[in-house]
């Protein structure tokens, strides 16, 4: 997701948990008894009443022997009635989750669709796309303009779905109707379209890769469709497709031709685009941004920067949107998490790719400015790890800090090359389109470098505060004597880090017990820290 690294999203870790917390993010026998393949999605949207109603088939095989499964959707989402087997099945709602009940239980091993006809008015996002819901606006010529942004609320807000991050579709087709006049961009691929009835017209799309339920979007305006071709380095070529406001075709035709370089340089650092069948989108959205697999929602008023501010300090001319947006399809949407809890994995690798952008195009020192720019915007007061098993991210420290940890892990490994080596292999193939979690993660960066980086990884990622150095030390004759411990929340913490003593570089293994370091002393007895290279705190004495 798009974010204002100044802006923190609402911290969520002292409210309670209630019933639908667990309803919602926990692992019940209901939602694991069985594993969804194929989502069929059939809505007609009314922007005038601001209403969708429609039918989701729902393909799914059984896991294990149930006579009763979970599928979610909002409470304020009417249903109609729920169809298998050419019977209208029973069903209870307790808060937004739907549970279907069988007369006999449903064997593992069998395969089945369940259809649920529903309707009503979904929820409006107050502050979109971090307050998740329906956009309703309208453009220049006062046309509709609508468009969708659930990520951490979750898309049975607008579509019944079974709302479990491990859960993707091997793939899903969505058939959106709109009056006449308006286009409906959804993922993936076009099937083209089709009149139903008058005055209407029905948009029909299919994405062939699996898809977190979240990225499944809608976008829906009087567009002007305009397109151009990416070529990657094996030679094969992939379509790029761009909607966007009438009024904007001119500013887009000029803005998107930052999108081929940087596929390029996403290429070479993190492997081929990975969503190659489906194609590359753009789509104008009335909200900032979305990283809609293969839609990617686009509203920085092709501005420089964020919304033409250059965080950065650099003075840097690319659209972050874009480079931020395009980067989730590697990190998110192909390596994707389980849980929400571990939403630091989308977007501490997509924020650290932004990085890898500028590194590509300006050099690595451009790059070590560009991580370290929002430091001071880190509050270190929450993990960037969320609570397992209650639909609850971390802290909107992952997206920063995130960086910042990954540009600190790369120092501590300092080896560049199998650092970009196993960042690219983890989105190029061992991570490539599945789901991962913490546990994964930490151990494959432990298995590579050869190093238990188990401490490091979990002070960054699951406690809020940060490594502190404590230095302590004298001069006795020409002799510099050194005392040096880490100072943190995990006991075993150890972590190399680099320092200067009187300009000379050296590095030292720090543990959370002192250490004694006799030194040859110039008489400056000058110690340093490039804070630029590892983010910590720093004491001396």
């Amino acid at each position: 997701m798009s974010t204002i690294s100044f802006i923190g999203h609402a911290q969520l870790f002292d409210i309670p948990i209630s019933e639908e917390d667990t309803l919602r993010g926990g692992r019940r026998a209901e939602r694991w008894c069985y594993d969804v393949h194929y989502y069929d999605l059939d809505i007609e949207i009314n922007p005038t009443t601001q209403e969708i109603a429609g039918k989701c088939a729902i393909h799914f095989s059984m896991e294990e022997s149930s006579s009763k499964m979970q599928i979610d959707l909002f409470a304020n989402m009417r249903i109609d009635h729920i169809e298998w087997e050419g019977k209208n099945m029973p069903y209870q709602r307790l808060s937004d989750a739907v549970f279907i009940e069988f007369d006999t239980p449903l064997q593992g091993g069998t395969s089945h669709v369940i259809t649920i006809y529903y309707q009503g008015q979904p929820r409006i996002a107050k502050f979109p796309p971090w307050d998740g819901g329906f956009t309703w606006s309208s453009d220049a010529q006062g046309k509709h303009w609508v468009g969708v942004s659930c990520q951490e609320i979750g898309a049975s807000l607008w579509w019944p779905t079974k709302e479990d991050l491990a859960d993707e579709p091997d793939s899903m087709r969505m058939h959106y109707t709109v009056p006449e006049g308006l286009i409906c961009v959804g993922n993936g691929r076009d099937e083209g379209m089709n009149k139903p009835s008058p005055g209407k017209t029905r948009f029909n799309w299919f994405v062939s890769y699996p898809i977190n339920n979240y990225n499944v979007t809608l976008n829906i305006a009087d567009y002007v469709h305009f397109d151009d071709v990416y070529t990657a380095e094996d030679g094969t070529s992939m379509p790029l497709d761009y909607y966007v406001l009438k009024e904007n075709e001119e500013k887009a035709r000029i803005q998107f031709e930052q999108v081929k370089p940087m596929l390029k340089c996403y290429e070479q650092f993190l492997g081929k685009y990975p969503f190659w069948n489906d194609g590359y989108a753009l789509v104008e959205t009335p909200y900032l941004g979305m990283e809609h697999q293969g839609a990617i929602a686009y509203g920085n008023q092709y501005k420089t920067g964020y919304l033409g501010l250059d965080r950065s300090g650099m003075q840097l001319d690319f659209d972050y949107i874009i480079i931020h947006e395009t980067g989730h399809e590697w990190w998110g949407n192909s390596v994707s998490c389980q849980d929400l809890a571990d939403m630091w994995i989308h977007e501490s690798f997509c924020t650290y790719s932004e990085a890898i952008y500028v590194e590509c195009l300006y050099g690595y020192d451009a790059a070590l400015v560009y991580a370290n720019a929002l430091r001071n915007t880190v509050g270190n007061t929450e993990a960037m790890a969320g609570t397992y098993g209650l639909n609850r991210p971390g802290s909107s420290d992952m997206y920063v800090k995130g960086m910042l940890f990954l540009n600190t892990l790369r120092h501590v490994v300092a080896n560049d090359e199998l650092w970009w080596k196993m960042i690219k292999d983890m989105s190029d193939s061992e991570f490539k389109i599945r789901n991962t979690n913490y546990d994964e993660v930490v151990d494959y960066f432990s298995k590579k470098t050869g190093l238990d980086l188990t401490p490091v990884f979990r002070q960054y990622v699951r406690m809020p505060a940060i490594p502190k150095l404590e230095l302590n030390y004298k001069v006795k004759g020409k002799k510099l004597k050194l005392k040096y411990r880490w100072v943190t929340d995990v006991k075993d913490f150890n972590m190399p880090i680099d320092i200067l003593i009187d300009g000379k570089s050296m590095r030292i293994f720090p543990t959370t017990k002192w250490k004694k370091l006799k030194q040859a002393s110039s008489g400056d007895n000058v110690i340093l820290v490039d804070k630029q290279k590892f983010y910590v705190r720093i004491t001396t004495n």
